[in-house]
């Protein structure tokens, strides 16, 4: 079949950000776009965040094609928020979007176009394909030895959504990248009885705005600069904007900025942990080894009893069991491209949402919108 009369849609995976973006973009390219999405409604993995979360990135820098966030939401947007914006970004934009229908594979079509298997024996065949089933899919829990001797409670931050049921008690958050510190504040804040955070790899803190410029603009700027000259900025900025926590257990990191986001680790941006651990409201400890009788063993050999454990260890893709057969994948399950280009092997199946990046991930899911409509429009 000519891909230029073509008349199936495309299937975009996913309704949150990029799900939605993808479609709105290809809409206006004139492309005929359909979310299938497996939750009873858009903005599934935004529901289920934590109460505080806000956007680390700005307003002004933060709206997908087609539709401000009101200025009314104030500079950092919050969850709640958020899931308001994208409720009215598919309904102003009138999304196709079939939901409780969940993609369980894809293949390609006889002929061309790609074919995908869903929930119900459904069977859809599209021109093309865009993957936005989101970064934090899959909660991961590490298989800890001794686990299952932890009389506490144990749970992973995507279970976390306040400090209220752990009041008065002692909580070990496990990870220190945003989320867990994060998490460390809001228990610090809220009422828990002592807060150690876990670390396994000292991050880079940065002020999220400083003299109202925001740190996500600063990302912006840098991301084509050298390597090298971005952390020697990013070094200089840091021992002027953030003080010396190597007394209260969290050093300086000893390699840079900018080398650790190449390697996908992005840094942490400050909405309250220098503070916290400044004033003793949450321990840095070392990284957890195991468990044994009940108790939690970290690095250093000691032995803590806290009454409860947040595992803020990350999420994987889990795109395995839906392209894993495609060859689409690196070896550490990513898309090995994304946003408008698509595999060598796989014409016509793009990704969407899969990194992290310091530039913002809202403001990169919309350009990867446009590239992918783009790219999909002329073929």
């Amino acid at each position: 079949m000519d891909d230029t009369n073509d008349v199936r849609p495309v299937y975009v995976i996913g309704a949150g950000p990029g799900g939605l973006a993808a479609a709105v973009a290809l809409r206006e390219r004139g492309v005929r776009a359909v979310v299938l999405e497996k939750s009873e409604e858009v903005a599934a993995s935004w529901r289920s965040h934590y109460d505080r979360l806000h956007l680390h990135t700005t307003r002004r820098l933060s709206s997908l094609p087609g539709l401000r966030i009101p200025r009314s939401f104030g500079r950092w947007v919050s969850r709640d928020d958020v899931v308001r914006y994208l409720e009215k970004y598919a309904q102003y934009h009138d999304v196709e979007i079939v939901t409780g229908v969940e993609v369980i594979d894809v293949t390609r079509a006889e002929g061309s176009g790609w074919l995908l298997r869903a929930t119900g024996g459904r069977q859809l065949t599209g021109r093309a394909v865009v993957v936005a089933t989101g970064y934090n899919h899959t909660p991961e829990l590490p298989d800890w030895a001794g686990r299952d001797t932890y009389t506490g409670t144990l749970t992973h931050a995507g279970e976390y959504r306040n400090a209220a049921p752990y009041a008065d008690r002692d909580v070990l958050v496990v990870g220190v990248g945003n989320t867990g510190a994060e998490i460390a504040v809001d228990l610090a804040e809220g009422g828990a009885g002592r807060v150690r955070l876990a670390v396994r790899t000292v991050p880079h803190i940065v002020r999220r705005s400083t003299a109202g410029w925001p740190a996500q603009a600063t990302g912006i700027l840098v991301r084509r600069l050298p390597t090298r000259l971005v952390d020697r900025a990013g070094e200089l900025m840091c021992r002027i904007a953030v003080p010396d926590l190597s007394a209260q257990g969290l050093p300086r990191p000893d390699t840079g900025l900018y080398s650790r986001v190449r390697e996908g680790a992005i840094p942490v941006q400050d909405v309250g942990l220098i503070d916290a651990v400044r004033t003793g409201r949450v321990e840095p400890v070392a990284a957890v080894d195991s468990f044994d009788d009940g108790k939690v063993v970290l690095a250093d050999g000691t032995r803590i009893s806290p009454d409860a454990v947040i595992a803020a260890t990350g999420y994987r893709r889990a795109l395995e069991p839906l392209v894993g057969n495609l060859g689409v994948l690196d070896e550490r399950g990513r898309p090995v491209v994304h946003g408008g280009r698509s595999p060598k092997q796989a014409p016509g199946l793009y990704f969407t949402g899969f990194t992290n990046p310091i530039s913002g991930m809202f403001r990169e899911l919309a350009i990867d919108a446009r590239k992918i409509a783009s790219a999909v429009a002329v073929k």
